[in-house]
């Protein structure tokens, strides 16, 4: 079941080190990739943070804390290597892939691996589901709701994703790779068609839609026998809405839910490429479309993705054949001058230091309104950063318009709120070639990234894809023409107008040095912040539970009988969830009576559970869980588990406990 399934691709979890210190899988191969063969590898691994009181990524909410589990967020991660070269593709289920999170992944790599794993071969990226925690970017942008650094969403990350690499690394085998496509129309909608209309009937003659319908899977194959899939398609991850506070990996995470639950041994990746203006929510109002019940839509929005992304697979006929290369460089895009080539009016222009607008503070109205403060309500952690009213410099403004400048990201001190030197990527497997931006591209803006790349390499545009939030995150990336009416997405384009002719001018670069076959050189190195922020938010001082009770009583069991589609309920005494993150285990469990022993059917990585805490004193607290009993669920004898920490706040001793309802029945 979910978690014995994920046991499967864990087996060999020590293996890397014995591989690593042999040479590894490919030690002995010869170059493959000429006849389509290549040694292929999955992992997957978890990556939830703490299941309560921490900020959530996405919207910006300061009250958005989490408050339960609905999906776990999981890192997949695939290895490719053609015998001479390898590169490793990741995507996990988070709000986005921080430069923090880069950076600790591949110290840890280096630890295990030595310089196998680089900068250069390891793609990171996020799903951007705005409902996982927040909290683990070293710049204070991207804390500022969550109160502060938060070292155990950061941890769990990065060895969750390390984890996820290392697992596909001792999976390697022989193994061959296929192309499928497919067209998605009803998963998306355009939240800026105001902006998007701006653009040249060309670019808006590609999308006739307004969307990006394009579905591509990579279907992984280890000798006669599929075991993976990445897919690509552009929505953002705001099914779930700002008024949310459980754990959920959101439409995508539904997606590879809903596959891999046909094969527990396959690993179903769904990536991102250019969602900047790409909404779930069809009505585009949040949590409406195609229902009014975001965890309905949730559902529907990942099960299209997932139907969609296994026609594709199923028809999947193109062989990937050729080698496996990669290029990677940092770029400071605050000072990049621009080339006439790449701009709208052929003429030269330059990026310039970051700032937000005031649209952006506003949020987008389609998937979730931001910062709504009330007036005397203080955030304790800006006040440590200095506050956000910072002088706009004439030449900033100047730079920056038309955007009315709220905030100089770049120009705050001693420290930008935000990354400016950041990590450019083109990977390429056999004749597919991921272009790794570490922003949130419009359709039209990552057309013309994948249209540059395309030209230079002087390969079929479908066969160059964008992959979104890659490595580091500097929000959005516009076209100037979209820039210019100043919607959500311009407003936060960081480095200026004339950001996106930078990146293609930049992308261009790397693609002649991959046709060339030469290097480019590393650029800038970009710092390392860590230390340098605090956090604000109040970890546990002690668990406490009401007199007469003991830690996992059962307070309100559930029914007797229940049928299929009912959902069953009970309640627990328990301990705050920051006391162990239970990182690769479950805070819950429904588990079903076989033949006198009982086996584990649902966890809280599935999609039928929900697992909610909630303070029922100043240090008491209660677990809910329910499970919404599937229609296919056999009849028979059942019981929920609750499995949890509670902190003595006299030496600080952490305990585990467990509680059982009381059996019931399913018909």
């Amino acid at each position: 079941m979910p978690v014995a399934r994920r046991q499967v691709l864990a087996a060999a979890a020590a293996a890397p080190l014995v591989a690593s210190a042999l040479g590894g899988p490919a030690a002995a191969a010869g170059t493959t990739a000429g006849t389509g063969e290549y040694l292929v590898g999955r992992g997957i691994a978890d990556v939830t943070g703490p299941a309560a009181e921490n900020g959530m990524m996405g919207y910006s909410m300061p009250q958005q804390q989490t408050a339960g589990i609905h999906l776990r967020t999981l890192a997949r991660a695939f290895v490719v290597d053609d015998g001479e070269q390898r590169v490793v593709f990741v995507t996990a289920e988070l709000g986005a892939l921080f430069q923090s999170v880069h950076q600790g992944v591949l110290r840890k790599l280096r630890e295990t691996h030595g310089d196998r794993y680089t900068e250069q071969n390891v793609l990171l990226n996020a799903t951007h589901t705005h409902a996982a925690c927040g909290g683990d970017s070293h710049y204070a942008a991207y804390d500022l709701s969550i109160l502060g650094f938060q070292e155990q969403t950061y941890n769990a990350v990065v060895d969750g994703i390390t984890e996820a690499i290392s697992r596909a690394h001792a999976d390697l085998k022989p193994g061959t790779l296929h192309l499928g496509r497919a067209v998605l129309t009803d998963a998306s909608a355009n939240r800026s068609r105001s902006a998007f209309d701006l653009n040249p009937r060309a670019d808006k003659d590609h999308f006739p839609l307004a969307i990006d319908p394009a579905v591509t899977v990579l279907r992984f194959a280890q000798g006669d026998r599929d075991v993976g899939a990445i897919t690509w398609f552009a929505t953002h991850g705001t099914s779930m809405t700002n008024t949310n506070r459980l754990i959920s990996s959101d439409n995508k995470g539904y997606a590879a839910f809903a596959w891999e639950q046909l094969d527990p041994d396959f690993v179903a990746c769904f990536a991102q490429t250019n969602a900047g203006d790409m909404s779930p929510n069809l009505n585009l109002s949040p949590g409406s479309g195609p229902t009014e019940d975001e965890f309905e839509n949730t559902r529907i929005i990942g099960d299209r993705q997932f139907r969609a992304a296994k026609r594709a697979f199923d028809a999947a006929r193109e062989q990937i054949t050729g080698a496996v290369d990669h290029r990677m460089c940092f770029v400071d895009m605050s000072k990049v001058t621009v080339d006439g080539r790449f701009t709208p009016d052929g003429q030269q222009h330059a990026t310039c230091t970051a700032a937000i607008g005031v649209s952006m503070l506003a949020g987008s109205r389609e998937d979730g309104p931001g910062l709504p403060i009330p007036e005397g309500v203080r955030n304790p952690f800006l006040d440590w950063l200095g506050g956000a009213d910072v002088p706009i410099p004439d030449w900033l403004a100047d730079a920056q318009a038309p955007k009315p400048v709220a905030v100089p990201f770049g120009a705050m001190q001693p420290y930008p709120w935000c990354p400016e030197v950041l990590p450019l990527q083109l990977i390429r497997i056999g004749q597919l070639h991921l272009v790794a931006v570490p922003a949130e591209c419009t359709i039209v803006a990552g057309l013309r990234i994948r249209r540059s790349v395309a030209e230079e390499l002087g390969v079929p545009l479908e066969n160059v894809l964008l992959q979104g939030y890659a490595n580091a995150y500097s929000q959005y990336v516009t076209t100037p023409e979209e820039y210019d009416a100043q919607q959500y997405e311009g407003a936060s384009t960081l480095f200026g107008q004339y950001t996106l002719p930078a990146y293609q001018q930049e992308f261009a670069r790397l693609a002649a040095a991959m046709r060339s076959g030469t290097e480019v050189p590393p650029g800038p190195t970009p710092r390392d912040l860590r230390g340098k922020l605090i956090n604000f938010q109040p970890g546990v001082v002690f668990d406490d539970k009401p007199p007469g009770r003991e830690f996992g009583d059962v307070l309100t069991e559930p029914a007797s009988r229940y049928r299929r589609g009912e959902q069953a309920s009970t309640a627990f005494v328990t301990g705050h969830p920051k006391n162990d993150l239970r990182r690769g285990g479950t805070f819950a469990e429904v588990q079903r009576q076989v033949n006198g022993e009982w086996r584990r059917v649902a966890d809280d990585r599935h999609w039928s559970t929900k697992y909610r805490w909630a303070r029922s004193g100043p240090a008491t607290s209660t677990a809910t869980i329910t499970w919404d009993i599937p229609p296919n669920t056999p009849a028979g004898r059942y019981r929920i588990v609750h499995h949890g920490n509670w902190k003595n706040g006299w030496n600080g001793e952490i305990t585990a406990f467990t509680g059982t309802t009381r059996t019931f029945v399913v018909t």
